[in-house]
């Protein structure tokens, strides 16, 4: 049997074939596999593989716990610390944390942040000071994770939708985008802007506004906004996202960015 069918016979009859745990638990380390393949490898949408969700459910239900230590730090866990970024051209920061089973192309920075196991960064990101980036999510190329961002992850069930941020895009101070969400490519999301599957995402630039769930158009510029909902005991306000503009196209992604956050005075 191939390596998804090998997983796949010990999900269903929990007769665990542990070879196949480590082939994929290392494949997914070294990008050789990803958890969700991207739409210009796939007929034009993401594809999201279960069997490597499985496969990192079933290594949490067979390890051990173990004590780690580097140092005068200690851990206790079931899944071993990323090792050999220098060959992998990966940065680092102490006391930033990558799980085994996560993969950063070359080019990444990690400062004092967290990427979870199954998740996948493109090159050039930056995940920044106390930003974490959830199991399975999957990040793009030249990404800008702010302080404190919150990317959540997915495990169960398996075959659910990661939080994707593609290509190019830009995540505020302490945005917090969970629950499958997907930002499109360069994409502006402001400070403190929360995402959810049920948030809805209001395109205010036209005439009359257009709502989005669970999606950021590209080049879109977030901000966070509140709508008023009528209840029983009153109207309140209810969080929602407001697009406020677009980022122009440019070559110099740099400038366009600085344009755009001093033209729509975002705060990140």
């Amino acid at each position: 049997m191939d390596l998804q069918q090998r997983i796949e016979e010990s999900w269903r009859t929990g007769v665990v074939d542990r070879a196949a745990l480590d082939e994929a638990l290392f494949a997914l380390d070294r990008g050789l596999l990803r958890v969700a393949t991207p739409p210009e490898q796939l007929d034009g949408e993401w594809t999201v593989h279960a069997w490597l969700m499985q496969a990192i459910l079933l290594t949490f239900r067979v390890n051990e716990m173990q004590v780690v230590e580097v140092g005068p730090y200690q851990w206790h866990d079931k899944i071993p610390l990323k090792r050999h970024l220098d060959e992998q051209q990966v940065r680092l920061v102490p006391p930033g944390h990558i799980r085994f089973g996560a993969h950063l192309e070359p080019g990444c920075v990690v400062m004092p942040g967290y990427v979870n196991i199954g998740a996948y960064v493109g090159a050039g990101t930056m995940v920044d000071t106390w930003a974490t980036v959830g199991s399975c999510a999957q990040i793009g190329k030249g990404v800008h994770l702010s302080g404190g961002v919150g990317i959540g992850g997915v495990l169960e069930p398996p075959g659910a939708t990661p939080v994707i941020v593609e290509d190019g895009a830009f995540i505020g101070s302490r945005a917090v985008v969970v629950e499958g969400m997907r930002v499109g490519r360069e994409a502006v999301v402001g400070a403190n802007v929360v995402l959810t599957a049920s948030t809805p995402i209001i395109d205010v630039t036209g005439d009359r506004e257009v709502v989005y769930k669970g999606y950021v158009p590209p080049r879109s510029v977030v901000i966070p906004g509140t709508r008023f909902k009528r209840f029983p005991a009153g109207a309140y306000g209810v969080p929602c996202a407001l697009i406020i503009g677009q980022r122009k196209e440019s070559t110099d992604r740099k400038t366009s960015l600085n344009d755009v956050l001093r033209e729509f005075a975002v705060p990140v």
